[in-house]
């Protein structure tokens, strides 16, 4: 099956230390390149990352960003400072005693106290944090390849339908060769005809100048390659491995032949017909370039 180097795909995931939102994208490129866009503290998923997708994906220029929202209080320690606790009532509890006020002390009341707190951000559990991103990214990951088979299927479709008008071209060019030669052959005879009158044409003669005209017309060999090269295209794009580098080059080698072809013959129908395959050829060209 085909696969579009073009793909996109998200997964947001939450837990219950944070939330997690993965984004994986990807854009056309001749190999395989990835960048990865993570928060400042979590450098350390990128080569993660980097390893868990690049068994899934052989060819385009891919982007990883992964965001990552910590729960409030999650990763934090929090103790009191029960010196400064004991400092503040034992004075609240004095002035008090000096100037007879109720002793209405509450736990509310100390809590609002400054500095009666020590707050420490905990150190994360690094493999805890891969474990969660790495779920969310698989399933981002699913979306993307499934992103990417979809636009594969209609690039599968679109080539099918212009290697099927190719090869009728090839087979109208392999019928109409030989009726050039034919021609060229007729065509010589009536003008040697004009030229000698009623004398004696050697036949032998044109036989020989129109076989010299047809070797040198010939393009059964550019057809029958072109015939195998368009097989093997067939092959390749139902094929489930990644073969855009494959029909980049097969796609070369069926132009070149092409081009044999048309210069070989001067048969305006069939350098019609090569201007038209030609065409069908780029087209080709143009969606291969974004396969994987």
């Amino acid at each position: 099956m085909l696969r579009s180097m073009t793909g996109f795909g998200r997964e947001r995931a939450e837990f219950d230390e944070r939330e997690i939102l993965v984004e994986i994208r990807s854009v056309n490129h001749r190999f395989y390149e990835f960048s990865a866009r993570t928060p400042r503290a979590y450098g350390y998923l990128d080569e993660k990352l980097k390893s868990l997708l690049g068994g899934k994906i052989t060819r385009g220029k891919v982007e990883v960003a992964v965001y990552i929202y910590n729960k409030e209080g999650v990763n934090a320690d929090i103790s009191v400072n029960r010196e400064i606790a004991h400092g503040y009532i034992d004075a609240l509890r004095s002035v008090s005693d000096e100037f007879s006020l109720k002793d209405d002390l509450t736990l509310s009341s100390i809590m609002r106290l400054p500095d009666l707190f020590t707050v420490v951000k905990t150190q994360e559990n690094e493999e805890q944090v891969w474990e969660q991103v790495k779920s969310a990214a698989e399933k981002a990951l699913e979306r993307f390849i499934e992103m990417r088979e979809t636009e594969g299927v209609k690039m599968f479709e679109d080539i099918s339908s212009r290697l099927d008008t190719i090869e009728r071209a090839v087979l109208t060019v392999e019928e109409r060769s030989p009726k050039v030669t034919e021609a060229y052959r007729e065509k010589l005879y009536t003008k040697i005809s004009e030229i000698v009158g009623d004398r004696n044409i050697d036949d032998a003669r044109i036989l020989t100048e129109a076989a010299i005209f047809s070797e040198k017309t010939a393009v059964d060999e550019e057809t029958v390659r072109l015939h195998s090269h368009i097989n093997q295209f067939r092959e390749l794009i139902n094929s489930s491995e990644p073969v855009g580098r494959k029909l980049d080059f097969l796609v070369q080698e069926m132009n070149r032949e092409v081009n044999t072809t048309g210069s070989k013959c001067s048969d305006l129908d069939i350098t019609k017909i090569v201007v038209d395959m030609k065409s069908e050829i780029e087209k080709i060209r143009e969606q291969i370039q974004n396969i994987e």
